[in-house]
């Protein structure tokens, strides 16, 4: 009785027994079977500072946040009335040096040279004049009638006279002729200081109007209308969206001889676990605040963080900064 009775129980605790030992063994494969390492990386992009050079107020902001942009599309107007001024100052060096310039290359004008003329020969017959007069002066010092000392002065005023003639001549030579050589080069020389003034006032104003060196997309606005910016001072960040890539931030030995050149395939959940084929652009380490420490005085080394860049092989539509990149370790260093 005994024997019949306890055969059923007897099996069913062998069977609970068994089951048991494969719910362990299992477990125990499950927990330590090799598992896939996964890695995570995020996408970057490319980004450009837009910057004032000179100070001034902040005349119109023509983007938002989120704002798609084009290259040499309008920004940020600054209002800058110290170069205003600077400009109108130089304006007026220009003209003034123009005007030299023009003087010198075009030379007297026809009533100047008719009034040298005329002063030449009006100083010709004071001369011709004052000949005659020594002359007749001679005579009557010869003859007694007038001392020594007044035929002395007008011969004087005779040569006097002729000294005259010589530089009325070369008054009149010299309108005809026009500015000398040297007056000329030096007029021009003077405009060519003026406009390079301007030009240079006019790169200052030109720099009040800032627009976009880049194609892409407003990622960040710092400033706002009416604010006072000084030298340098950033105003936008543009994020070149058609520029992504993925960073990875992997300990050395993880690494297993990757080489940049390298493609990979990983996949992105935020599109629908779409995989994008990559090409590894760089490897470099990151700084000491990265290094793994080794917790073991003995047997063991400290181990460096790189990081790893890749670019899409091909565009990938809907790509954007801050997605998340995943594949198995085994992926990314099988190529």
């Amino acid at each position: 009785m005994s024997e019949g009775t306890n055969s059923p129980k007897s099996g069913k605790s062998i069977f609970l027994l068994g089951l048991a030992v494969l719910v362990i063994a299992g477990l125990a494969v499950w927990v330590f079977w090799p598992q896939p390492r996964y890695l995570e990386g995020q996408i970057e992009a490319d980004r450009v500072n837009i910057a004032s050079k000179y100070p001034g107020r902040v005349k119109a902001i023509h983007v938002r946040e989120g704002d798609a942009v084009t290259v040499g599309q309008l920004l940020v107007e600054i209002d800058s009335p110290e170069a205003d001024a600077k400009m109108a100052q130089v304006q007026a060096m220009v003209s003034g040096a123009t005007a030299l310039r023009d003087k010198a290359q075009t030379g007297a004008r026809s009533q100047d040279i008719a009034r040298a003329k005329a002063g030449w020969l009006a100083a010709q017959e004071e001369a011709r004049l004052a000949q005659t007069t020594a002359g007749r002066m001679e005579r009557l010092f010869r003859d007694g009638v007038i001392p020594q000392q007044r035929r002395d002065e007008v011969q004087t005023m005779a040569a006097a006279s002729a000294q005259k003639v010589l530089a009325a001549k070369a008054q009149y030579d010299e309108a005809q002729e026009g500015a000398r050589t040297e007056d000329k080069a030096a007029a021009t020389a003077q405009l060519g200081e003026a406009e390079g003034a301007r030009a240079e006032v006019q790169a200052v104003i030109a720099e009040t109007r800032l627009s976009a060196p880049v194609a892409g997309e407003i990622s960040t606005r710092v400033i706002e209308e009416g604010e006072v910016l000084g030298a340098g001072f950033p105003l936008l960040v543009i994020t070149r969206t058609d520029l992504p890539w993925v960073t990875f931030n992997l300990r050395e030995d993880f690494l297993h001889g990757l080489k940049v050149g390298q493609e990979f395939t990983a996949r992105v959940p935020a599109l629908s676990n779409r995989e994008v084929r990559f090409k590894v652009s760089l490897i470099a380490p990151l700084g000491d605040f990265a290094t793994w420490r080794s917790t073991r005085d003995l047997g063991s080394f400290d181990l460096r963080t790189f990081e790893v860049r890749a670019r899409p092989v091909e565009a990938v539509e809907g790509l954007r900064p801050g997605m998340r990149v995943v594949l198995p370790e085994s992926d990314l260093t099988a190529g």
